[in-house]
């Protein structure tokens, strides 16, 4: 059996950013922070943590805190599902659930299909916002219990479910998208290469997959603009800064004035997204599940594939 009170003192180092951190949080002295972890790291013959500037986990020191988190929300469940778990006449307890989103879901159609459910049991969400294709890495770190990827791969002791298409189209300030043409109105993608693309982020490859997908472009060279911010990225394309790419949720709510034109109608880049999440999830991450994927269902295209990579029968 681990010590649960060595196990809280790694997740306490992690979680807070350091030993001292961890103390104060703990209410103990600095060591006997560093000897529950000597005497974990000991136990296990496995080193936990990296020391240096910052303290980071090993990938068992990772697995151990997503653990932790787990056993946290279970012992939630369990205690409010006792009886007597609460005082009579008063709400259950708010608990915490950490989930990694890509920006565009979050700003779409995420938040407004887990709302209902997070309200009615009591549950709040600590988001961490990440590109779709690196959200994976925050559930393998055990930072969060769940997250949306393009990975269709699960890792080990988890589940990948089908969640659906969200479909961009390459667009533009009118203006802009006109010098992208030729005079008889055909685009030029050397035009194209020449004008400046916004991108969300430096992780952010939708507008290469774009041009690969298109125009067989690969690692195509063009200025960008990286604006890190959903209504951001949205106002450097309505001022004409740029070409982007953007979803049709976010197309189809559109409320400015200021009108975005397909600069090459037709073509769209289709991304899948996954729901990733532990295959042994505790009662309130479970909710959380079958709310993200009723969302998908309802808000993304269908995804042409099997029904859930690694997912239980029945």
């Amino acid at each position: 059996m681990l010590d649960a009170r060595q196990l809280e003192a790694l997740a306490a180092v992690l979680e807070q950013g350091g030993f001292g951190p961890a103390a104060q949080a703990l209410n103990v002295t600095l060591a006997a922070v560093s000897l529950r972890i000597k005497a974990l790291e000991a136990a296990l013959g496995q080193r936990l943590l990296v020391r240096g500037k910052t303290v980071r986990a090993t990938p068992v020191g990772q697995a151990l805190l997503a653990h932790v988190k787990q056993l946290r929300l279970m012992e939630a469940d369990l205690v409010n599902g006792m009886q007597g778990g609460k005082e009579p006449g008063k709400p259950a307890p708010w608990h915490s659930l950490s989930v990694a989103v890509n920006a565009d879901s979050l700003s779409s159609w995420f938040l407004p299909g887990v709302a209902a459910m997070l309200v009615q049991h009591r549950l709040l969400l600590d988001v961490v916002i990440d590109d779709q294709d690196h959200t994976h890495e925050a559930l393998k770190n055990g930072d969060v219990v769940g997250c949306v990827s393009t990975r269709q791969q699960p890792m080990r002791a988890c589940l990948a479910e089908p969640l659906g298409v969200m479909r961009y189209r390459c667009v533009a300030a009118p203006k802009l998208a006109k010098r992208c043409h030729t005079p008889k109105g055909v685009l030029s993608v050397h035009r194209l290469l020449d004008t400046p693309a916004v991108i969300f982020n430096r992780k952010d490859g939708l507008q290469d997959a774009f041009l690969q997908q298109h125009f067989a472009l690969q690692t195509p060279q063009y200025p960008r603009h990286f604006v890190p911010s959903v209504d951001g990225f949205e106002s450097a394309l309505t001022h004409g800064l740029g070409w982007g790419l953007v979803s049709d949720l976010h197309l189809a709510t559109r409320t400015g004035p200021a009108p975005l034109v397909e600069i090459l109608p037709g073509s769209a880049v289709d991304i899948a997204l996954y729901w990733h999440h532990w295959e042994r999830e505790p009662l309130s991450a479970q909710r959380l599940t079958r709310a993200v994927k009723q969302a998908g269902r309802q808000s993304l295209a269908a995804l042409a594939l099997p029904p859930a990579i690694g997912q239980r029968r029945g």
